[in-house]
């Protein structure tokens, strides 16, 4: 390590004082995560929140708390995981921007900082490190499920600007970010993973509609966008043309930390409180309804508990070794595959020791509602940030050395049959 670092206990103790002076402490009963939130705020309050996150990552950066990992160059401190690390354990309990940070962070900044060009990432960086700039990404098709390499939205060359014409759809807090992160096809008659460039683009260009989808749980933070002869410069052009999918590899990593393990985020992905899921709220609710001796609800709260031990540990563990080498990028699918099942096998939990309390609540009975809406959603987490079916693959394939699926869209993509809705070719 480099001598000239602060220690990491030293760097812990001054985040401690520094947080206890300047961070407003986490408000219990407000969960960030809008897809398991009991209710849901107006536009208006989404923008309120928006901007007080804004502050709050601005607060971080004056503190010298943001970007723990990002070279010094862009606005970061330059420091290292185990100093992110400790910063995370210390801001448990605190209102922090997590709102922002993902999907700006990851994959977005990590994206830049792998294959943005200097110019590029002196633009955004501090910007983003300063809460001025968030970014989403524009990656899932209307037609496209899971392949992210099917993308049928197209840019084309016109001197040094492209024009995109598509849809994307299914992105986190589109209607309200800055600027975004953009996969298009720029060549059709090479096999589909060799004729795909990434992009980036502000979200308020010329030619880009932007419509909220209200979701079964009414949250309307996930969006569609339509674009329509989209110009962007080709100085925003992300990575190599054609080669967007060295960049798409990477990009899919970081997306996957999204369950743990990102050196780039604050809190490490942790809410402040796991609301319903929380073991001493789920032990609480179980005493509150007569089930704290029956054998089977004990057993649902013993397995709640081991899952929220175990996803720590491998959260340690894995990140720790794909650091050092011991383990590739890859093994981050690990993390996202149990994640993905742990989370949605919580809810299952929730309810079953909730029983008709979770079913049917009164308005006021915030946690009861949490608990509902949660279930109803629960599989939405093996399904955001990649399908945990995608991460099986990569497991098998990348990591057990598996023999891989075979593939029958080989040849020139203009070629290979796709549905109606994705069927129209330059």
């Amino acid at each position: 390590m480099n001598a000239d670092l602060e220690d990491v206990d030293a760097f812990a103790a001054r985040a401690r004082a520094w947080l206890a002076e300047n961070m407003p402490l986490a408000d219990q009963g407000r969960e960030t995560f809008f897809l398991y939130a009991a209710t849901h705020p107006t536009d208006d309050e989404v923008l309120a929140r928006a901007a007080t996150c804004r502050q709050l990552q601005r607060r971080l950066f004056d503190g010298g708390f943001a970007g723990i990992c990002v070279p010094r160059e862009y606005g970061g401190q330059g420091l290292t995981p185990a100093h992110q690390a400790a910063f995370n354990r210390e801001i448990k309990g605190y209102d922090y921007p997590a709102e922002i940070q993902a999907s700006t962070f990851i994959p977005c900044m990590a994206v830049l900082l792998e294959f943005g060009t200097e110019e590029q990432k002196h633009r955004h960086i501090p910007g983003m490190l300063r809460g001025e700039e968030i970014w989403v990404q524009l990656l899932s098709e209307p037609g496209g499920g899971s392949d992210a390499a099917g993308a049928v939205t197209t840019a084309t060359r016109h001197g040094d600007q492209w024009l995109l014409n598509g849809s994307k759809i299914w992105t986190t807090s589109g209607w309200w970010g800055d600027w975004a992160l953009c996969l298009a096809r720029t060549n059709w008659d090479v096999e589909k993973h060799r004729g795909l460039t990434v992009f980036s683009l502000p979200m308020s260009a010329p030619g880009l509609a932007i419509r909220q989808v209200e979701l079964v749980n009414g949250s309307k933070d996930f969006c569609q966008e339509f674009l329509t002869d989209v110009a962007v410069p080709d100085a925003d052009r992300i990575g190599d043309v054609d080669a967007g999918w060295s960049v798409m590899t990477r990009w899919l990593h970081h997306e996957r930390t999204i369950s743990g393990g990102s050196p780039y985020i604050t809190g490490g992905g942790n809410r402040p409180s796991d609301g319903p899921y929380e073991i001493t709220v789920l032990v609480t609710a179980a005493r509150r309804l007569g089930l704290i001796d029956d054998s089977h609800t004990r057993g649902l709260l013993g397995e709640a508990r081991a899952d929220a031990l175990v996803q720590r540990a491998l959260v340690e563990s894995v990140t720790r070794k794909m650091a050092t080498g011991a383990l590739p990028h890859h093994a981050a699918a690990m993390l996202r595959l149990f994640g993905g099942t742990t989370n949605a096998r919580r809810a299952a939990i929730a309810t079953e020791v909730y029983g008709e309390a979770g079913v049917v609540w009164a308005p006021d009975e915030e946690t009861n509602a949490q608990v509902g809406l949660g279930y109803l959603i629960r599989q939405a987490s093996c399904i955001g940030g990649g399908t945990t079916e995608m991460a099986r693959n990569v497991i098998a394939e990348r990591l057990l050395d598996m023999p891989r699926e075979r593939r029958a869209d080989t040849d020139a993509f203009r070629d290979v049959p796709r549905g109606p809705r994705a069927s129209s070719t330059p």
